[in-house]
């Protein structure tokens, strides 16, 4: 499948977006003044990143979308995807031989997905049709896929039937992603279906990871899913925010870095 050309940002432009999702909003002059470009130029890679939905154009500057809504799925198969591939391998690193796992939706967690190709007795158990695809082709690799619903956009498999499939099992480790980790340790995503599902997902696994690059400390979403207090680590690309200390600590969550 050829890829649409326009999701390749260039320097500028993935910087620019890195600075909206860190400060969450950022006037044109300011960003004209770092570039050394023209307001004009600038004005120019806003509207192109609204357009794919990556921000939210303002007069006179940008911010990130609404809370409401996500970035498109084919834009987040592109977005970060070094430190996905990264936090994936890190990831792989920490599940042993012989697991069951869940695995829920995301673009991380595909990538995650493609990380433990070399694994072997693997049970997996996933409302990813991406997932199943990619792990299915594994030697030595079991994988039970949900029934449910099926979202055209992303492959990801919604609603009752995958939540009762879900709840029949307890497994070894849960990899989940999530759209939003906020100051308090709050996660959150966008689509209440999906968070139904990983909701029963970290009930019934005794070790959550949860893996999320860097983007997603302190993005604005919609729906709760649940708290780092639930989460035995997280595997992210950098860093946490100053302002996230007491919530980890509190939370009694590990987190690995890749580097």
């Amino acid at each position: 499948m050829t890829r649409d050309p326009r999701l390749t940002l260039n320097a500028r432009q993935q910087e620019l977006l890195d600075w909206v999702q860190r400060d969450g909003f950022v006037t044109v002059d300011d960003l004209a003044a770092h570039f050394d470009v023209t307001p004009q130029t600038i004005r120019r890679d806003v509207n192109w990143l609204s357009d794919m939905n990556l921000l939210r154009r303002y007069h006179g500057g940008a911010s990130l979308p609404t809370s409401s809504e996500n970035v498109s799925y084919t834009a987040r198969q592109r977005m970060f995807h070094d430190e996905k591939r990264r936090i994936a391998t890190l990831v792989a690193t920490h599940i042993p031989d012989q697991a069951s796992l869940f695995i829920n939706l995301g673009t991380t967690t595909e990538e995650v997905a493609r990380a433990l190709n070399r694994h072997r007795g693997l049970r997996v158990i996933t409302n990813n049709l991406n997932v199943a695809s990619l792990m299915g082709g594994y030697p030595d690799c079991e994988v039970l896929v949900t029934g449910g619903i099926v979202r055209p956009w992303d492959k990801g498999i919604v609603g009752e039937l995958a939540i009762d499939f879900i709840r029949q099992f307890k497994v070894d480790f849960a990899i989940i992603g999530t759209s939003s980790i906020e100051e308090d340790g709050t996660l959150r995503d966008f689509d209440t279906r999906e968070v139904r599902v990983a909701e029963a997902i970290i009930q019934h696994a005794r070790t959550v990871f949860l893996a999320a690059d860097h983007s997603k400390f302190g993005r604005p979403a919609l729906v709760r899913l649940g708290h780092l207090n639930q989460i035995h680590a997280l595997f992210t690309d950098a860093p946490t925010p100053p302002e996230m200390a007491d919530a980890l600590a509190s939370a009694n969550t590990q987190v690995y870095i890749a580097e």
